[in-house]
């Protein structure tokens, strides 16, 4: 985050409006791409859990 943004989020009761824009959309963005990331590493610690599943099952079933 960068200095400008942490001043208007610390400042926000006093600053015009084109700096409370300007942090909405900066604050937008970043949810977006962490809601993306997360939905990314989700799916992928989900593929994870089934290989895993799947190849602790067979790992199983040859030691009985």
């Amino acid at each position: 985050m960068d200095e400008k943004l942490k001043n208007i989020i610390m400042e926000y009761k006093s600053l015009p409006n084109k700096d409370l824009e300007f942090a909405l959309n900066k604050i937008s963005e970043d949810f977006e791409e962490t809601k993306s990331l997360i939905i990314k590493l989700t799916l992928h610690l989900d593929s994870l859990e089934k290989h895993h599943t799947n190849i602790l099952n067979e790992y199983k079933s040859r030691k009985k």
